[in-house]
């Protein structure tokens, strides 16, 4: 299955690219954000990516747009060390897809899928710990506490209770069954698969999703010149709730404490100006072509002069 780019038109128009400008794509992925940016209009992409296989795969589209798309292989946590490491000194916007790219959900290979059998992996870069290392070393608590944090899994501590007794585990339909026996019948039978919390969960963990994204925003307001964009697509409430707190408040005026003088306390400028007040979703035709965008959420917000 090829890489379907979410809410492909409303990140155009969040973004607004412009001729002579520069861009940073900050999930390359299949390169379907980079690839509509600069058919957009005579700009620059800087696309940026942790999986290697990202990066080589996005080698024909730099050959199709010469000279206007430069790729970085790292974190986008760290897009303002890439940033300058590439001789660049500012962007006129960043955009963000935090979803999990089609090409590993749907490699059994790279062990992000419970639905095909494949190591217990879930690294969206080729170093670190695995899903499987995890697993098979964190005691009882700590595996029930990344299940619920992560995961919001209600049944946290009889899956991790499971994990512990069946161990060590190093296949995805492992897991997904043992998942599925703990969670009985009825769970079986619900809409989404029983197993799907538990993988998020330790996807999230493994590759710090988390704080890779709160490290992305500071990093994103470092390098975006005034007026420059910063639009997140997010796919689960954790990832929503950070970005809306983040922009929130950095879109407000905010006193800087002075322990000297409180009374003559500095008032410090808001960063950005927000784009809209609610979240843009998916619209039911996108939903119907590509189920994978039904929970995606689009945040938008423009960068003001320090």
């Amino acid at each position: 299955m090829s890489h379907i780019p979410v809410l492909l038109a409303e990140v155009l128009e969040a973004l607004s690219p412009r001729a002579g400008e520069r861009y940073i794509d900050g999930t390359f992925g299949g390169g379907g954000y980079t690839r509509a940016i600069l058919e957009a209009c005579d700009c620059r992409v800087l696309g940026i990516d942790r999986d290697p296989d990202a990066i080589k795969r996005g080698e024909a589209l730099m050959a199709a747009y010469p000279g206007r798309l430069t790729l970085l292989h790292g974190p986008f946590s760290e897009m303002d060390r890439l940033l300058a490491g590439a001789g660049e000194d500012g962007v006129n916007g960043v955009v963000l897809d935090l979803g999990v790219s089609s090409f590993q959900f749907d490699e059994p290979a790279r062990g992000f899928s419970f639905r095909a059998d494949g190591p217990l992996d879930m690294r969206m870069s080729a170093d670190g710990m695995s899903a499987a290392d995890f697993l098979n070393t964190a005691d009882e608590r700590e595996i029930a506490d990344v299940l619920w944090q992560f995961g919001e899994e209600r049944q946290s501590r009889r899956i991790a209770k499971a994990i512990i007794k069946a161990r060590p585990i190093s296949r995805t339909m492992e897991l997904a069954e043992l998942v599925s026996e703990v969670m009985g019948p009825a769970a079986q039978r619900l809409p989404i698969h029983p197993a799907t919390r538990t993988f998020q969960a330790l996807r999230i963990h493994v590759n710090d999703e988390l704080g890779e994204l709160t490290r992305a925003l500071d990093a994103a307001t470092e390098i975006l010149k005034p007026e420059g964009r910063l639009v997140v697509v997010s796919f689960h409430s954790l990832e929503d709730r950070i970005v809306k707190r983040f922009l929130t408040e950095r879109g407000k005026e905010v006193r800087q404490p002075s322990r000297h003088a409180p009374e003559l306390s500095r008032a410090a400028k808001p960063q950005y100006r927000l784009l809209g007040g609610k979240p843009v979703g998916p619209s039911e035709a996108e939903i119907a072509a590509n189920p994978r965008a039904r929970s995606a959420k689009l945040r938008a917000a423009v960068r003001l002069a320090a």
